[in-house]
């Protein structure tokens, strides 16, 4: 054994290590932009949105296909614009979606919400009062103070952007009403 020998491994060998390390980060990060803009919608073109049906007895009023008609193409969340979602065949009635991955979706036409009581705590977000209801990684704000019952599911993530455009849209197109508990 020479005095110069440390035990340590050849040089050739951390060389190719540290190679090694650069390029597995290289790839990580490639693969993780990459999926932050499938997430958001970026440049990625998504099929049909599948959803399951739900009661919705007014589904096909004139309430729910004046505000359908008038959402927007695009709802911003987060600072991005996240596109209406095709949904697949057989597609609920007065049911729009935007975004890819963890979508937004909106329905009209719903059955009162249980939770509607009269100790129910409710937002007023522009002129809309709301009922939040939490799930695991969302939330479905109702809108309570309408004719019909409108439901905005919303991913954790999504802000407060489409709740604010979906409240100008209601409040545009729907004239206030009594609670009804």
């Amino acid at each position: 054994m020479a005095d110069s020998d440390t035990g340590a491994p050849p040089r050739v060998v951390l060389v190719v290590a540290a190679v090694l390390v650069v390029a597995l980060a290289v790839v990580v990060a490639f693969f993780a932009v990459t999926k932050k803009s499938a997430l958001s919608g970026e440049g990625v073109a998504s099929g049909p949105l599948p959803l399951v049906a739900v009661p919705a007895p007014q589904a096909t009023t004139p309430a729910c296909t004046t505000v359908v008609d008038a959402l927007p193409a695009t709802l911003k969340s987060n600072g991005q614009d996240l596109a209406r979602r095709t949904l697949a065949q057989p597609a609920p009635k007065a049911t729009v979606a935007w975004g890819d991955g963890d979508a937004i979706v909106l329905r009209c036409g719903l059955d009162r919400p249980p939770e509607l009581t009269p100790t129910a705590q409710l937002r007023v977000v522009n002129g809309v009062q709301w009922l939040q209801v939490t799930e695991d990684a969302a939330a479905t704000w109702y809108v309570v103070d309408r004719d019909v019952y409108v439901a905005l599911t919303v991913p954790d993530s999504a802000g407060t952007g489409p709740l604010q455009t979906v409240s100008d849209t209601v409040n545009a197109k729907l004239p206030v009403k009594p609670l009804k508990f």
